[in-house]
């Protein structure tokens, strides 16, 4: 395509569900009351990751990671997506766009390993008890987080800068709520078939190897529990992975409903299944921990209390 016949596309229109203003209307108080427990839950278990000494070691630790991961996923989304909710035209300029693309999938990728490296964490502390602090020592929780959070961002720039560098003739119209990468995409007018190549590698190596490896785990990981010969000592084995088994249950059976469901010809089906799985999984996780673990009760509790402000303030006076 000749140069002079492309457009060069400085905004985008986000579409949404702007034929159903009212459906709008009850998503912005469902995303919005969503949203806010979300960062409420995640904060609390990264506040109480810090205060509480009980909780310093690697699951917890891991933990807060997925709490910032969640946070910052849906930060990325859910604020703008909440004021076009509001609006009757929902531009947003390119490098915003850009910016969100970017985010999303550098954070969603990070998950995907993540998940991993606590399967690996639980895999640890079931199968090599005795040998738990000397292999997940603090040295290794940190190169673990740091390589998750590495391969996220280094797939997302690559998937990001290949995207942009792609003519956009004029078309401007992104089918979706937010800047997703394949709505993104569609818009293109050059080749994408390199960008589909690469997509296609990066889900194998960032969705399906480490699912591969949670699964591989829990093999082992169930192995070993049935190996236990008291009933106490098996649901005492199983309920210190029960939780990392609920999310990676939910965030990887939301994400294959999604992308390897049947094709429909309703887009805006497609459209809530996506904003399921951006705005209400993450907010499962805090419900999900808090729930299924006893030392997480514990620690709330002490902080509903004022008992870990206190020790915290106790111990920071010491110290002057």
């Amino acid at each position: 395509m000749n140069g002079a016949n492309q457009t060069v596309v400085t905004e985008f229109v986000l579409l949404g569900l702007h034929d159903h203003h009212d459906a709008e209307m009850v998503l912005f108080v469902l995303c919005l009351g969503i949203y806010s427990m979300n960062v409420l839950g995640n904060a609390l278990l990264i506040g109480l990751n810090m205060l509480d000494p009980r909780l310093h070691n690697p699951m917890y630790f891991f933990l807060s990671n997925l709490a910032l991961i969640d946070i910052c996923g849906t930060s990325s989304v859910v604020p703008l997506m909440l004021v076009h909710f509001l609006e009757t035209q929902t531009t947003i300029s390119s490098p915003v766009c850009a910016l969100q693309m970017y985010l999303t999938l550098a954070l969603g990728s990070t998950e995907c390993v993540l998940l991993a490296t606590m399967a690996c964490d639980r895999y640890v502390a079931i199968c090599q008890p005795l040998r738990y602090s000397e292999l997940m020592n603090r040295q290794t929780c940190m190169w673990m987080v740091a390589l998750s959070w590495g391969a996220g961002f280094v797939n997302s720039f690559l998937h990001s800068s290949l995207t942009w560098i792609l003519p956009f003739c004029g078309h401007k119209v992104i089918n979706h709520f937010f800047c997703e990468i394949l709505a993104v995409l569609k818009l293109a007018c050059g080749d994408i078939s390199l960008n589909a190549l690469l997509l296609m590698a990066a889900s194998t190596v960032l969705t399906l190897a480490p699912l591969l490896l949670i699964l591989l785990s829990y093999v082992f990981i169930l192995t070993a529990i049935l190996r236990v010969p008291s009933a106490d000592g098996r649901h005492k084995a199983f309920s210190t992975c029960s939780a990392h088994l609920s999310v990676v249950v939910i965030f990887y059976g939301t994400l294959s409903f999604m992308y390897f469901k049947p094709k429909t010809k309703d887009l805006n089906l497609d459209k809530l299944i996506a904003l399921f799985y951006g705005v209400v999984t993450p907010s499962l996780n805090p419900i999900i921990y808090s729930l299924r673990n006893a030392e997480v009760k514990v620690a709330t509790i002490a902080l509903l209390r004022g008992d870990l402000l206190s020790r915290k303030m106790s111990r920071f006076s010491v110290v002057l």
